[in-house]
């Protein structure tokens, strides 16, 4: 039953956005929220240490970064990023990562001003919040 579940969020999800619109909110930072595994396993992230910055340009590639937000506003990071082509494909919008470890494909299923679901190739369902910097003075 939950298998049913889960495909059936997938495809009311994946169906109710053009592609050509998703890639105007994906550039940003994010934090992650919750993943749905393949299974139907929910993990909830109350607290993350790092978000995600990702950035799309207009000649279909990008890059997605970790970073550490520090208290001050700004946010460490290393100088590692993980490149991607983005293609919109079959209705879909993909990015494709490709490291000197591994390759990999994401589908894009929502993006929106405050919300971000990209599954992976395992049919994980990862949920994002538009990250908003805490700044203590």
């Amino acid at each position: 039953m939950k298998k049913l579940t889960y495909i059936l969020l997938i495809l009311i999800v994946s169906c109710s956005q053009n592609p050509e619109d998703l890639k105007q909110h994906v550039s940003g930072y994010w934090e992650i929220s919750e993943v749905i595994l393949k299974d139907g396993t929910k993990k909830q992230y109350k607290i993350n240490e790092t978000i995600d910055y990702i950035e799309i340009n207009k000649d279909s590639v990008g890059f997605r970064k970790k970073l550490k937000p520090i208290f001050n506003g700004t946010y460490e990071t290393s100088k590692d990023a993980e490149q991607f082509v983005f293609k919109i494909e079959n209705d879909s919008l993909n990015l494709y990562y490709k490291t000197p470890f591994s390759h990999w494909k994401e589908t894009i299923l929502k993006a929106s001003k405050d919300k971000l679901q990209v599954i992976n190739q395992n049919k994980d369902l990862y949920i994002y919040n538009r990250y908003t910097p805490i700044t203590i003075d």
